[in-house]
C-alpha cells in the first residue's frame, strides 16, 4: 500500500472515541511488509489536543493529495482506494515508459464495433 504514497499524515484526539480508523491505519502503515514497500514514504502522526475530527491525508507519488474523513470512513476502504489508484497511477507509468499517450482515448467507432470472441476448442478437435 505504502509503494504509492509518498508521505502519510493521520491525525486526531487520543481522547476521541471515533479514532479506530487511524489507529487501524497507523497500525497497517506501521507493518513490516508495508514499511518495506516504500520506506521513502514519510509517516507523520499529530495528535490534536482539540475537537477536531480524526483524519488521514495521504500523498501520492505524483503529488495528489486526498484527505479523509476517519469518523466515517474504515482504514480497510481508505486501504482499498489507495491500491485502487496506486494501480492506476501503475498503468499509467506503463503506458508512459512504452512511448504511448496517456490517457488511451479509444475512438467511438471502436467503441461499437462488433467482437467475434473466441471459442474454446473441444478436446477431441485438439487432438487432431
Amino acid at each position: 500500500m505504502l509503494k504509492f504514497l509518498s508521505k502519510v499524515r493521520i491525525e486526531f484526539n487520543a481522547l476521541d472515541p471515533r479514532t479506530a480508523s487511524c489507529m487501524e491505519f497507523l497500525a497497517q502503515c506501521n507493518a513490516r511488509k508495508a514499511k518495506e514497500s516504500n520506506p521513502a514514504c514519510q509517516l507523520q502522526v499529530k495528535r490534536r489536543t482539540d475537537d477536531h475530527p480524526p483524519q488521514i491525508t495521504v500523498t501520492f507519488v505524483n503529488g495528489v493529495e486526498e484527505v479523509f474523513d476517519a469518523t466515517s470512513t474504515p482504514a480497510q476502504s481508505i486501504r482499498n482506494m489507495i491500491l485502487e489508484k496506486g494501480q492506476l497511477l501503475e498503468t499509467e507509468q506503463m503506458f508512459r515508459e512504452a512511448g504511448e499517450k496517456w490517457p488511451v482515448i479509444i475512438p467511438e467507432e471502436e467503441l461499437h464495433q462488433s467482437f467475434p470472441g473466441t471459442k474454446p476448442r473441444k478436446a477431441e478437435e485438439k487432438k487432431q
